[in-house]
């Protein structure tokens, strides 16, 4: 956070000179490794096709810090159907694609620090320029991730995420 100097984690006792804002997965929670060996699959850092029949592109759940500037953000993957993500792949460098609508897409990351699971929430893609990866916007409901992404989250629940994904029990 801008004024904070770093933090020392309650776990390992370790002093870090800053507090983390962002969390990433490498893939939706459905790729298995033996998927690279399939001709009809791709895993890339941004979008990843499982078996021709599935649609997958990474984007950000971005959540405000309140009292700072700071934004966390969760680097998630969400489903898509075929034609939107045949339409994401078209303009995936084209100038101007930020005018997209957003795209409905199931959320396909299990992020283990939320109960109940956070995997098939409903989302919309919103595509953003060249360069940035789609913002992540969830449905307005009382899970709590979607609470969190709606109302903020505090420095101090920053810090107890940060110790829950460094250090899982």
């Amino acid at each position: 956070m801008s004024d904070d100097p770093g933090y020392t984690c309650t776990c390992c006792g370790d002093q870090h000179d800053e507090l983390p804002l962002n969390f990433s997965t490498v893939a939706p929670d459905v790729w298995d490794p033996s998927f690279e060996d399939d001709p009809d699959s791709m895993l890339s850092a941004d979008q990843c096709v499982i078996k021709g029949e599935h649609f997958f592109v990474k984007g950000l759940i971005e959540i405000p810090v309140i009292g700072s500037a700071d934004v966390f953000s969760w680097g998630v993957w969400v489903s898509l159907s075929k034609a939107n993500f045949a339409r994401t792949v078209d303009l995936w460098e084209s100038a101007g694609r930020e005018a997209e609508p957003p795209y409905f897409g199931w959320l396909t990351t299990e992020l283990p620090v939320y109960s109940p699971s956070t995997v098939n929430l409903k989302t919309n893609a919103h595509t953003r320029p060249v360069g940035q990866r789609p913002f992540i916007e969830l449905e307005p409901t009382d899970h709590p991730l979607a609470v969190e992404q709606r109302e903020g989250i505090s420095q101090d629940r920053v810090r107890e995420i940060v110790r829950a994904v460094l250090h899982p029990q």
